[in-house]
C-alpha cells in the first residue's frame, strides 16, 4: 500500500485506575501502527485487547498517557479533523423518540447541507442501510440490528473520507452484515480509508487490505488476505473447518499467552 499515512499510533500507552488503591489496569502498551490512505485496516483481538480504547483515543474521547496519535497529520482533538470523519461507536446511543430521518436531518444540517442536498443524502443513505421502510418510525421501536444500521447511517450522512467503525457487525443478521461489507467495499473502491475492529473474522478476511492482531494492549502482528492464502497454518487447537485468518489468529494469540 503506497498511500500516505492517514492514521498513526506511535508507542501509545493508556492505563485506567480500577480501585481506591490506585492500582492501574493497562489498556494500551506501546501500541504502534499506521493506516494509509485508501486502505481498509481491520483490528481483531480477544475481549479486553484494547481495540475500543484505541479508537476512542483516535476520536479524541480519551487521552493517551504517552505516545503520539495523529489523524491526517494532526492531533485527534483538533475539531477540523472530524469534518471528513465518520464514526460508529460500539454501543450506539440514539434519541428514542426521534426517527432515523430526524437524526439524519439534524446531522446533515450541522454539516451545512442545503435542504435539497439534505433530502437527497437522507434518501440515499436510508437505501444503503435498508431503513426506508422505517424512516418515520421512532427509534424506540427498532430492533438492535436496526439501531446499529441507523447509527451507521449517521456515520455516513456527510460522505466522509475516513470511516472509524467499532464492531460494525454487532447485532446484525447475515443480511445486515453483508450490507456493511458492501458499504465498506464501496468506500474502498472510492479510495477512502476505513479503520474498524470486529470479532467476526470471516467478514474481516473478506474486506480488509491489512489485518492487525491485538492482545493485552499491543499489536502483535499484521497480515494481508493474500499472505493468509499463500501460507498454510497447522495447529492442534484448530479444526480443518477454520478459515486461514481464524487459524492464524488462534495461533498468534496462543503463542502470545505462553
Amino acid at each position: 500500500m503506497s498511500g500516505n499515512p492517514v492514521i498513526v499510533f506511535d508507542y501509545v500507552k493508556k492505563a485506567y485506575r480500577n480501585d481506591l488503591w490506585r492500582r492501574k489496569s493497562v489498556a494500551l502498551s506501546d501500541l504502534s501502527f499506521c493506516v494509509k490512505e485508501g486502505e481498509v485496516f481491520g483490528i481483531i483481538g480477544p475481549n479486553g485487547a484494547g481495540k475500543s480504547t484505541a479508537l476512542k483515543i483516535l476520536m479524541g474521547f480519551v487521552r493517551a498517557d504517552n505516545g503520539i496519535v495523529t489523524l491526517m497529520g494532526q492531533r485527534p482533538s483538533r475539531p477540523s479533523n472530524h469534518r471528513n470523519l465518520g464514526y460508529l461507536p460500539e454501543n450506539p446511543c440514539l434519541y428514542d423518540n426521534l426517527t432515523v430521518t430526524e437524526h439524519l436531518r439534524f446531522a446533515a444540517r450541522c454539516c451545512k447541507f442545503s435542504s435539497r442536498e439534505t433530502s437527497l443524502r437522507i434518501e440515499k443513505i436510508l437505501a444503503q442501510v435498508d431503513l426506508i421502510h422505517a424512516a418515520h418510525m421512532p427509534v424506540r421501536r427498532y430492533s438492535k440490528g436496526m439501531v446499529q444500521r441507523a447509527a451507521l447511517a449517521l456515520a455516513l450522512v456527510h460522505d466522509p473520507d475516513i470511516l472509524i467503525l467499532d464492531e460494525p457487525m454487532s447485532g446484525l443478521d447475515p443480511l445486515g452484515r453483508q450490507l456493511v461489507v458492501d458499504i465498506v467495499r464501496e468506500y474502498k473502491k472510492k479510495g477512502n480509508t476505513v479503520l474498524f475492529c470486529s470479532h467476526i473474522l470471516t467478514d474481516v478476511e473478506r474486506i480488509c487490505s491489512r489485518i492487525g492482531i491485538m492482545n493485552k494492549g499491543r499489536l502483535l502482528t499484521t497480515t494481508t488476505p493474500d499472505e493468509l492464502q499463500e501460507a498454510s497454518f497447522h495447529s492442534s487447537i484448530v479444526s480443518d473447518s477454520t478459515t486461514p485468518l481464524e487459524s492464524f489468529f488462534l495461533q498468534t494469540i496462543s503463542t502470545d499467552m505462553k
